[in-house]
C-alpha cells in the first residue's frame, strides 16, 4: 500500500507537458527474487523512478526498455533469466536466482485505461480488489495488451464469464496468478492480482512507548489510530506519524471506530482497568487481532475480573488476544519492543510461520499457479544485460 500510494504521489507531480512516464509491474516469478509479482515502478524519460521490482539488479534495464516504450507508445514483456549461477553471478547477489516477467507499459495519462486512476481510485477507497491485466492478447480477442478489469466486494458486473472464477479465486485467496484464455475466436494472457489496503492498527494508550509502535507501523504503511482518555497525552506533536488522534472515554471509544477484517487492536495504556474496560469491548467485536503489553498473569486477572463480574466470553474470542504481545525477539528497549510488536501482527495477517528462514525447508515464498510468458520458447539473451526481452 505504501508502494503504491508513493507512485500515485509522484505521479501526480510529473509535467507530462514536458516528460512522458512508464509502469513496470512484476507478473511472474519462477524460482526465487527479491521482489514477487505485484511489485511496481513509476518510471519517467529523464531517469528517475519510483518502487522497485528487484533488489536493484534489475532497475537499470527496466529504466532502458521503458525509454525504449515511452518512445514506441506500446507496452512490452521483459523476461529476466537469472537462473544460470555462472552466466549470471550478479542474479544471486542481489537474492535473485528465477526468472521474472516484467510488464513495462506506457502511461497515457489521458486515457481512460491509465493505470495509475486505479491505484489512485484505490488509494482513495482503501477496499481490497482484484486487478487483471492483459499482458498479451491477439486480434480475435477484442483485448488489447493494458487492458484491465477490476473485481471489489462491490463490483463484479464488468467481469467476463471466462474471467470471473480466477478473479474471485485471487480475491479470495490473494495468491496472485498468470495464465493464458481463450477469448472469443482469439487468446489472450492475463495477470491477476489482489491489491490489499494493509492493516489498520489500533493503539489503546498515548504513552511514551507507543511512539516507536505508531512511528514503524506508518513506515510499513499501516494506517494508525491512537487513541486515549487522557487528552494530555494526545499532544499531536508526540505522534506526527499517526493517521488519526482519537481522544476518547473508554466506555465509548469502540463506536467511534471502524473495524475490519484488516484491524489490529493493540492494548498500550499500562492502565489495568482502562485495558480491561476496552478489552472487554473489543471482544464483543469482530476484530481479528488483540495484543496486549505486559506479562499474562495480568490477562489472567481481567478474565478473572470478567467472570466475577458475570461477563462471559467464548474460548474462540479469548484466543484473538495475544497476552503477552509480539514475537519473542529479546526486546527490551522501546523501538526493540515496537519491533517485536509489529512483527508479530504481520506474521498473524500473512499466517507466517515467524521463525528463523534456515529452519524452513523448501523456498522461502510459496510457488505461484499459471505460466511464464516466455515458457515454451527459445529465449534470447541481450548480451549487455544477460536479459530476456520478449515484446508483445
Amino acid at each position: 500500500m505504501k508502494e503504491i500510494s508513493r507512485i500515485v504521489e509522484v505521479f501526480e507531480q510529473v509535467d507530462f507537458s514536458q516528460r512522458k512516464a512508464a509502469l513496470a509491474t512484476v507478473v511472474w516469478v519462477e524460482g526465487s527474487s527479491y521482489r514477487r509479482p505485484g511489485a511496481r515502478m513509476l518510471i519517467t524519460d529523464d531517469g528517475r523512478w519510483e518502487g522497485a521490482i528487484s533488489g536493484g539488479c534489475l532497475e537499470g534495464d527496466a529504466l532502458r526498455k521503458a525509454r525504449q516504450v515511452m518512445l514506441d507508445g506500446q507496452p512490452i514483456v521483459v523476461t529476466y533469466d537469472t537462473m544460470d549461477d555462472g552466466a549470471n553471478s550478479f542474479g544471486v547477489g542481489l537474492g535473485c536466482n528465477g526468472i521474472i516477467d516484467v510488464l513495462i507499459e506506457p502511461i497515457d495519462p489521458s486515457s481512460s485505461q491509465n493505470p495509475i486512476t486505479l491505484l489512485k481510485e484505490f488509494t482513495q477507497k482503501r477496499d481490497v480488489r482484484a486487478l487483471a491485466t492483459v499482458l498479451k492478447s491477439d486480434e480475435f480477442s477484442g483485448l488489447a495488451p493494458g487492458n484491465r478489469f477490476v473485481l471489489t466486494e462491490e463490483t463484479t458486473a464488468s467481469i467476463p464469464d471466462w474471467l470471473y472464477d480466477d478473479m474471485q479465486s485471487v480475491f479470495s485467496s490473494g495468491k496472485p496468478l498468470t495464465r493464458a484464455y481463450s477469448v472469443q475466436s482469439g487468446s489472450a494472457e492475463l495477470f491477476i492480482e489482489r491489491i490489499d489496503p494493509g492493516i489498520e492498527l489500533v493503539i489503546f494508550g498515548a504513552g511514551y512507548d507507543v511512539i516507536p509502535v505508531a512511528k514503524l507501523a506508518r513506515d510499513l504503511g499501516w494506517q494508525v489510530t491512537v487513541t486515549d482518555d487522557c487528552i494530555a497525552h494526545l499532544s499531536p506533536k508526540r505522534f506526527p506519524a499517526a493517521t488519526c488522534v482519537l481522544y476518547s472515554d473508554r466506555q465509548a471509544v469502540i463506536d467511534q471506530l471502524t473495524i475490519t477484517n484488516r484491524t489490529a487492536a493493540v492494548l498500550m495504556s499500562h492502565n489495568f482497568n482502562y485495558d480491561k474496560a476496552v478489552l472487554e469491548k473489543l471482544l464483543a467485536t469482530d476484530v481479528p487481532y488483540i495484543g496486549m503489553l505486559g506479562p499474562r498473569k495480568r490477562f489472567d486477572k481481567m478474565q478473572d475480573e470478567f467472570k466475577k463480574d458475570g461477563v462471559q466470553f467464548s474460548n474462540s474470542s479469548l484466543n484473538r488476544v495475544h497476552a503477552p504481545i509480539g514475537l519473542d525477539l529479546g526486546a527490551e528497549t522501546p523501538d526493540e519492543i515496537a519491533l517485536s510488536i509489529m512483527a508479530e501482527i504481520k506474521a498473524f495477517f500473512t499466517k507466517g510461520a515467524a521463525g528463523f528462514l534456515k529452519d524452513k525447508s523448501g523456498p522461502i515464498h510459496e510457488r505461484l499457479s499459471g505460466n511464464s510468458l516466455n515458457h515454451g520458447r527459445q529465449t534470447m539473451f541481450d548480451s549487455d544485460s544477460m536479459n530476456v526481452d520478449i515484446a508483445i
